[in-house]
């Protein structure tokens, strides 16, 4: 569907220089009216108005809070673009699974922001990340919970008695993400999910 009228952006993001360089940039830019910003989740309320915000751009790391927070209770919202330093297949995937319009990193050219905020307007979603739902975007809780455990050190007799399994049963969870994630070792399992920030994805 044609938008009608001026594209209306917001955004939420806690970085003064990116926040306040993102909307002069957009709002030089034809067909964009920037109208609102914010720096938390808390000041995020007033955007979420899609009567208000056609478009709004939204950092998952927003101090100790995540962006994706807003993300996925059925409520009315503009359409959300992710905007977001971390160029990670499982941040894609969860703003997509959450809803997301789009996944755009701050790295990219203005015009393909530009172009991802006309195609959200339109109801058209844009990722710019390839999203992969095979390896950790598709982690069950389960799954998280054996490593976070993993990263704490914990043997998998300590998994097992704090999770209420077996040890088999770790030592399954353990074989099958070895393979999908493609990792050879526990110590690779953890700097990798520590790193790529896998349980940061709600």
């Amino acid at each position: 569907m044609d938008h009608v009228g001026p594209i209306r952006v917001a955004i939420v993001d806690d970085h003064p220089v990116v926040r306040e360089g993102t909307v002069a940039l957009l709002g030089a830019q034809p067909g964009l009216v920037m109208v609102g910003a914010a720096a938390s989740l808390e000041g995020a309320a007033p955007l979420l108005d899609p009567a208000a915000v056609d478009v709004l751009l939204l950092d998952i790391r927003l101090g100790t809070d995540s962006g994706l927070a807003l993300l996925g209770d059925g409520s009315p919202r503009p359409a959300v673009i992710v905007l977001t330093a971390y160029d990670y297949p499982q941040y894609a995937a969860a703003a997509r699974r959450l809803g997301a319009a789009g996944f755009v990193v701050k790295t990219a050219p203005i015009a393909e922001l530009v172009a991802a905020i006309r195609a959200a307007a339109t109801g058209s979603p844009t990722f710019s990340c390839s999203v992969d739902f095979s390896g950790a975007a598709r982690m069950t809780r389960r799954e998280r919970d054996v490593i976070r455990l993993v990263i704490d050190g914990r043997s998998n007799d300590e998994i097992g008695a704090s999770l209420g399994i077996t040890t088999k049963t770790v030592e399954g969870h353990l074989r099958r993400l070895f393979e999908r994630l493609a990792v050879q070792s526990r110590t690779e399992l953890a700097t990798r999910a520590l790193r790529e920030g896998w349980l940061e994805v709600p």
